[in-house]
């Protein structure tokens, strides 16, 4: 047995080399599939993304080319006028469906008749479902893209137009280094859902220039319209009159302004609400509560002209079985104002303390939207009067104007500060022909005079003019239409 064993233990010892030197083959042969299996993957990951690039890089330049192509677009010109040649980056914020790609529009037309070639214009709009969600590293295509179709052009020649930008993830990084290595001709516009359009010149660490949108002025609207504001031809000025009818009742979103049919003007309104209801507050914000925040709103819709208690509203809310904080209702009312949907203006006092702490006047940014959302039973003819004026004064401040109301024994609806000083107050009323309300106007603006040492006193009714002169004051009543002129 031994013997047998000796015998065939070099046989056996030979065929476990060869089953070992046939393993070692396999498993290299599987360790070399593997990586090359690796590398392929590889391979194909990368040729797909230079597929990937070169399509998104074809996408910019038809969407560059279709853009030049409309080039003049068709705009109605607006008051406010972007800068030509801006050393620092031109935001746009401002509240939904005013116009902020509009007024860029204007700007490239205005720079093409300045003599500026359409070939220097580059314009992208990012809300386009085939860009959406696209990685930020890839929105250095939109440059290679441009370079592509115009290798002779110094990008520092070219105008950049970036509206809705914000729909990419990382966009501050890329305009940043854009506007710091290449080109100092760069417009930057975006809606409040992924970002407040506020929050645009803060993501851009202050090299911005900030050019803000509104509903459409009265001077505008008569504009979109073709009437000449300026006209003292009779049968101007009546259609002056009937649009500043529809300024008060329906608002001014220009294009509802450029919409006749009555019922869509409504459905217009009503979806304008909708979105900033949905996407720049509830999606936004995360508010879960959504039935409590709509009736919230309507009720600071229904307060204007009046001071709006936070915790009346609370109270009137817990009472009828709705369910919700204080502390909610603050934020509520702070994010619908950052979303442009209100303006408010805090009661005037020497005493910074007092100011923050005194209860606010609300005024919606469009009184059409109001009339579409509430469908009040009354005309709230005077309501609406001043908020007209709020939306103005807004319209008009500064950063050294500040807008209050005057509440003491009497109340004034406007005290406007210029610095220290205040240079005017303003009481709003629809008419003066009742006694009460003549009286009331009058010693409410005589008593902010007093308390604040103005002497410019103006009253602002539908269509009244006289100049009023009592116990040392001189107050000028003006009508809505020449105020605003």
């Amino acid at each position: 047995m031994n013997a047998l064993f000796c015998v065939k233990t070099p046989k056996i010892i030979e065929k476990c080399k060869i089953y070992l030197h046939n393993s070692i083959e396999k498993c290299n042969f599987a360790a070399n599939f593997r990586k090359i299996r690796k590398d392929f993957r590889n391979v194909s990951l990368n040729l797909e993304q230079n597929l990937l690039n070169m399509a998104r890089k074809e996408l910019f330049k038809s969407l560059i080319a279709l853009n030049q192509a409309e080039l003049p677009f068709e705009r109605i010109e607006r008051e406010t006028v972007l800068p030509e040649r801006p050393e620092l980056i031109i935001t746009v914020p401002g509240v939904r469906r005013a116009g902020k790609s509009s007024l860029l529009m204007l700007a490239a037309n205005k720079l093409l008749a300045s003599g500026v070639k359409r070939e220097q214009i580059l314009w992208v709009n990012f809300d386009d479902e085939r860009i959406v969600g696209m990685p930020t590293e890839e929105l250095d295509e939109v440059l290679q893209a441009y370079r592509e179709m115009y290798p002779e052009t110094n990008l520092k020649n070219v105008y950049m137009f970036f509206d809705e930008i914000q729909n990419v993830a990382g966009w501050d990084l890329f305009v940043l280094r854009v506007f710091k290595s290449y080109c100092k001709h760069v417009y930057v516009t975006g809606s409040n859902a992924k970002l407040l359009s506020s929050e645009i010149s803060t993501a851009l660490r202050g090299w911005t220039l900030d050019y803000e949108m509104l509903p459409l002025s009265f001077r505008e609207l008569c504009r979109f319209k073709g009437i000449d504001a300026d006209s003292h031809l009779e049968s101007d000025k009546a259609r002056s009159y009937a649009a500043m009818e529809e300024y008060i009742y329906g608002g001014a979103f220009p294009k509802v302004v450029l919409t006749s049919d009555k019922s869509l003007k409504l459905r217009l309104l009503q979806g304008y609400f909708n979105t900033m209801l949905f996407r720049d507050l509830v999606e936004r914000h995360k508010i879960k509560n959504i039935e409590a925040l709509r009736y919230f709103l309507k009720r600071v819709m229904l307060n204007l002209t009046k001071t709006t208690s936070i915790n009346a509203i609370v109270n009137d809310m817990r009472s009828s079985g709705v369910t919700v904080s204080k502390d909610d209702l603050y934020d509520w009312a702070n994010w619908a104002v950052e979303a442009y949907l209100f303006v408010r203006y805090p009661k005037y006092s020497a005493s910074l303390v007092k100011e923050n702490q005194s209860l606010r006047k609300y005024y919606i940014i469009d009184t059409g939207m109001r009339q579409a959302v509430l469908m009040p039973q009354s005309e709230d003819k005077g309501k609406l009067l001043e908020n007209i004026v709020a939306l103005e004064l807004f319209r008009r401040r500064s950063a050294d104007k500040k807008i209050f109301y005057w509440q003491d024994g009497h109340e004034c609806d406007f005290v406007v500060q210029r610095n220290e000083r205040v240079e005017e107050v303003i009481q709003v009323t629809w008419d003066m022909a009742d006694e009460d309300t003549r009286r009331r106007e009058i010693d409410g603006a005589k008593e902010a005079a007093r308390g604040t040492r103005c002497d410019k006193l103006t009253i602002v009714t539908r269509d009244r003019k006289e100049t009023i002169d009592e116990d040392g004051y001189r107050i000028e009543v003006v009508g809505i239409e020449e105020w605003l002129a």
